[in-house]
């Protein structure tokens, strides 16, 4: 306050408006309200400081720590912030490298702040901590000092390094599943390879043993001609000694003979058969046809074994249609009529037919020792066979497996039933017809046979290359009193038909030079004599030589030819 005697001179009082009394009455409680205010606010950041989450501390150039809080006393292990700002030095007691305090400091000068600055800080028992520093550079008057916010980072580092530690866990064994993955997928690709190599491996084989098996068909069926020839010529031979008055001996040898042959006969076709079966070689010729066609050709068949057998033959027949392939239900039936006559000793046989539903059940009945349960299926396997028959050959156990081929070829269900000592009962499912056609194409239907002297006088031609089957035929036939001219060659058989026109061809198929017993039918029907009947003999059972056959209009009869069967059909011929 300035004297009286201080003249005009102002004073500071006056500088900023407090220079008379009345002023400084007026400003005075405003004063008051701002330095409340001001306390009021350094009392607020004073508690933030002293109760902060994170450390915090003031420290100068040279280290000294100025001041800190509690927080940072408990980061660092001390009992409280005044032991901190009584004389550490943040560069010797906290840090452990005097170097790092310097580059610190020097990028905080230049930058004048750092933030992120992670490094490990020495706590009072000289363990080590791990912190984050966020660091601001201030000057105040003349002198340089910074102030630190301090976060402890060592539960996250430890977080991070178990993160790591798991990462490199997971790797490793991502690694080690890798190679285990790998070393299967090329354990995979060899068994991959090795499996390629054994499928064309038994690929190979496989065609191997098809050209195998093929060259076995083409082999039997070349060599079933020639083994049934002679086979043949044997059977006409035998059967024209059965026709002539022999001593009781001899012709108990000749019967033994006869025997022998069948047997044979039976064995070769079944085996062709069955050959011809498994090479899916055999199409069925679906048609509708009566059962009567069954019957007539069966009936004719088998009533003589059954006479020869001293059995009862009984059949019990349905007038129906059935669609199915003659031919073979023929030869599935034929198959189960002669097994039951093999085994019947005592009885008969019974063929019976009858309608169920859309079916016509077709059942062969015998009153022989029946089969055994455990062997019902077996029978039907190849080469199974029961107690050989007395009375016929028991041949090789191959009937019953080309009747179960045949059915399951033309879905014919086969059941069997037996009971030992009772009998058997063989079922075949065949489907009935749609419809009955109005028109059905003839096949040689087996006529029953007639005295020997309906065909006497008969002029036979036989044309055949086998010199033996020639002689044996003209020993049958001449015995059946017909008189009969044998040729070996087609040019032969033709010259004879245009000078003498024979009542009957007996014709081989295969002949010499790859020519066929049709061209002599073929020569026939140019020259005017369709009408003049022909019989092809032959070994060949083709589908297409079949098919050939039925569209010349010309008879078949397999070989070995069976003298009834020749007689029968010849018979059956001229009188139509």
């Amino acid at each position: 306050m300035k004297k009286p005697s201080d003249g005009s001179e102002a004073t500071f009082e006056d500088l900023i408006g407090l220079g008379g009394q009345s002023a400084r009455k007026s400003y005075y409680p405003e004063l008051l309200s701002k330095i409340e205010e001001l306390e009021a606010e350094r009392n607020r950041y004073k508690w933030l400081f002293e109760n902060a989450l994170h450390g915090i501390f003031q420290a100068d150039l040279s280290g000294h720590i100025g001041k800190a809080n509690r927080a940072l006393a408990r980061i660092c292990g001390y009992d409280s912030p005044e032991v901190m700002a009584e004389g550490l030095n943040f560069a010797t007691d906290l840090l452990f490298s005097e170097q790092e305090f310097r580059l610190m400091t020097a990028r905080l000068v230049q930058d004048g702040q750092l933030f992120l600055y992670e490094t490990r800080l020495r706590r009072a028992d000289g363990s080590a901590v791990e912190v984050s520093m966020n660091i601001l550079f201030r000057r105040q008057a003349d002198r340089a000092v910074f102030v630190a916010f301090v976060a402890d980072i060592t539960e996250r580092q430890r977080v991070q390094q178990r993160m790591r530690s798991l990462n490199e866990e997971l790797e490793q064994r991502v690694d080690e599943r890798t190679r285990e993955l790998v070393d299967l997928n090329d354990r995979l690709w060899r068994e991959v390879h090795t499996r390629q190599q054994a499928e064309q491996e038994m690929l190979e084989a496989k065609e191997v043993a098809e050209a195998a098996n093929l060259s076995k068909d083409k082999y039997l069926a070349a060599a079933s001609h020639d083994l049934l020839q002679p086979l043949n010529a044997a059977r006409l031979l035998v059967a024209a000694l059965q026709e002539r008055d022999l001593p009781a001996t001899e012709a108990g040898l000749v019967d033994r003979v006869h025997l022998a042959l069948d047997g044979a006969e039976h064995l070769l076709t079944d085996l062709l058969e069955i050959s011809k079966l498994d090479q899916n070689a055999v199409q069925p010729e679906l048609q509708s046809f009566p059962v009567r066609r069954l019957i007539e050709s069966l009936q004719a068949e088998f009533e003589p074994v059954a006479d020869a057998a001293g059995l009862g033959f009984r059949i019990v027949s349905r007038d129906a249609w059935i669609a199915s392939d003659i031919r073979l239900l023929t030869r599935i039936l034929r198959n189960l009529l002669s097994n039951a006559f093999r085994y019947t000793e005592h009885g008969g046989v019974l063929l019976g037919f009858r309608k169920q539903g859309d079916w016509l059940l077709i059942q062969v009945w015998d009153t022989g020792p029946g089969i055994p349960g455990d062997q019902q299926e077996a029978i039907f396997q190849e080469f199974c066979r029961l107690q050989s028959a007395r009375r016929q050959p028991a041949g090789v156990g191959l009937g019953l497996a080309i009747v179960e081929r045949i059915a399951r070829m033309l879905d014919h269900p086969i059941r069997l039933g037996s009971r030992v000592g009772r009998g058997s009962c063989f079922s075949l499912q065949v489907p009935l017809a749609a419809h009955a056609p109005q028109s059905l194409k003839h096949e040689a239907l087996v006529a029953p046979v007639r005295p020997s002297d309906a065909l006497e006088g008969l002029n036979v031609l036989v044309l055949d290359n086998d010199p033996n089957i020639l002689v044996s035929m003209e020993a049958l036939l001449a015995g059946w009193g017909c008189r009969v001219r044998t040729v070996d060659t087609l040019a032969a058989a033709q010259a004879h038909c245009l000078t003498q026109v024979p009542d009957l061809v007996l014709a081989d198929y295969h002949l010499e030079a790859d020519q066929t017993g049709l061209s002599l039918r073929y020569d026939m029907n140019a020259a005017g004599l369709e009408r003049v009947p022909m019989v092809m003999l032959t070994a060949d059972r083709s589908d297409d030589t079949r098919r050939a056959f039925r569209e010349a209009s010309v008879q078949v009869l397999h070989k070995p030819v069976k003298p009834g069967k020749l007689r029968a059909l010849m018979t059956h011929l001229l009188s139509h």
